[in-house]
């Protein structure tokens, strides 16, 4: 390595975040700062590390697409076999961060976890291209494989098999909705005196509250 990674600044800007200004409910906001996020990060706005924990409590964490948000919470797609949907499975509680850098802002959320309705997985993997469809059937998601060559001939024989036909839903794939009791948002601020705004729900409502950087 050329470079010194203690050596690597950034200093964060952005316009202050005043809890007098941000709505009782944080879902209003989250929306407004994600709709900039798609506007200045393109197609990875919708990207987020999802972190969950094992049945031993050790935690994991992987870069997942945000793919709905309902009155309820926010929505994303797998395998449930893989390993994700067994630690969440085992213990139904996950934490969401998004990162927006050319914004510098950044929200995390946590909440339970629960599979979304069968009728609402067949609605979206309705709408998926053809070749992701085949792919939930291809991928035995986080398995143990071979080689590529095994990959490039189990998607192939899926293709002969519904050839002319649509791709049904794999029962072993479909949603997960994350339902929020804490939504915090930070917005970096020049000298690392970043605004961080906390929304935690208690016994049904919404508080809001101020951090230290």
């Amino acid at each position: 390595m050329t470079r010194k990674i203690a050596d690597i600044r950034r200093d964060y800007e952005g316009g202050q975040l005043d809890e007098s200004a941000t709505p009782d409910e944080p879902m209003a906001l989250f929306d407004e700062w994600l709709t900039l996020a798609l506007e200045e990060e393109g197609d990875d706005g919708n990207a987020m590390t999802l972190a969950t924990a094992d049945s031993q409590g050790l935690p994991h964490a992987r870069i997942v697409l945000l793919k709905g948000i309902d009155d309820q919470g926010l929505l994303f797609y797998t395998n449930y076999h893989s390993h994700k949907g067994s630690e969440l499975t085992n213990v139904p509680h996950a934490a969401l961060v998004f990162w927006w850098p050319s914004l510098s802002r950044q929200v995390r959320v946590e909440g339970r976890v629960e599979q979304v309705a069968p009728e609402e997985s067949d609605a979206y993997f309705a709408t998926r291209p053809r070749g992701s469809q085949l792919g939930a059937w291809v991928a035995t998601q986080s398995v143990v494989i071979p080689d590529r060559t095994w990959l490039a001939e189990r998607e192939q024989r899926f293709e002969r098999a519904y050839e002319g036909q649509e791709v049904p839903r794999p029962i072993h794939w479909g949603g997960y909705r994350v339902v929020p009791d804490m939504i915090e948002f930070w917005q970096g601020q020049p000298s690392r005196l970043h605004d961080r705004i906390r929304y935690e729900r208690r016994d049904g409502s919404w508080h809001r509250f101020r951090l230290a950087p």
